[in-house]
């Protein structure tokens, strides 16, 4: 019997010629305190809410999930979880929970949709809900500081291992912060594997079905490697 010609193999030769490598990358969050005054009631935060800025209502939806400090799992966002833990507002806390930003084409539309459900609430209520002092809340933004790694991803096939080793900073930066930096508001690996052409649809299709906002990261990443291990047979390239 001749010699037998891996087909997969010559495939992966040639294709990687085409398509550059994936580089994964890291990242940290340096938090900050905005200039906005703390808010100590539903009607201040209103104000404040209505006046920060953009970065700032991207932090309290979004880079929640990367800080060191998000032990609450029951709550996506800063907004609900002050809310119900502060102002001890549990139906105002569901309204805000549902939320899910990346449902929004913009940061200014996600804002003017938090307002209006505040608008709402208020209009409701006989008395407008106090935080204790020490409960304030203090609006926040932060830079992200990325970091190069030396590890790159070659195949398709390579993703369920490659993802299953990242740090949740680099879950984060490549799932999470990805749909703010790219231009159709989507994730990195999805980004990469159009490239691949018919290789990758099936990943891709896999990845935007998924209701990733409401996961932890640990959770997602979980999850990512159980897509890519089922759809390339374990992650063998």
């Amino acid at each position: 019997m001749g010699n037998r010609i891996n087909n997969k193999s010559i495939l992966q030769k040639t294709k990687i010629g085409d398509v550059t490598p994936f580089q994964i990358k890291d990242c940290a969050l340096i938090v900050r305190i905005s200039d906005q005054l703390p808010a100590i009631n539903l009607r201040e935060f209103r104000e404040r809410a209505a006046q920060c800025s953009l970065d700032s209502i991207y932090h309290h939806f979004c880079e929640t999930v990367l800080r060191p400090t998000f032990d609450d799992p029951e709550f996506h966002n800063d907004f609900a979880r002050w809310a119900r833990r502060a102002l001890h507002d549990h139906v105002l806390s569901e309204k805000l929970e549902i939320l899910n930003p990346y449902d929004f084409t913009d940061l200014e539309e996600l804002r003017k949709v938090l307002l209006d459900i505040i608008d709402d609430h208020l209009s409701e209520i006989h008395t407008i809900p106090w935080a204790l002092h020490e409960r304030a809340f203090f609006f926040h933004s932060a830079t992200t500081v990325v970091f190069d790694s030396d590890r790159t991803i070659e195949y398709p096939e390579h993703l369920a291992k490659a993802v299953s080793k990242m740090t949740t900073g680099s879950i984060y930066y490549h799932f999470w912060e990805a749909r703010r930096r790219t231009p159709d508001n989507t994730d990195d690996i999805t980004a990469w594997l159009r490239d691949w052409n018919n290789r990758g649809i099936e990943m891709i299709n896999e990845l935007a079905g998924l209701d990733f906002y409401f996961m932890s990261l640990r959770e997602l990443q979980i999850e990512l490697v159980k897509i890519f291990n089922r759809i390339s047979g374990n992650g063998a390239g």
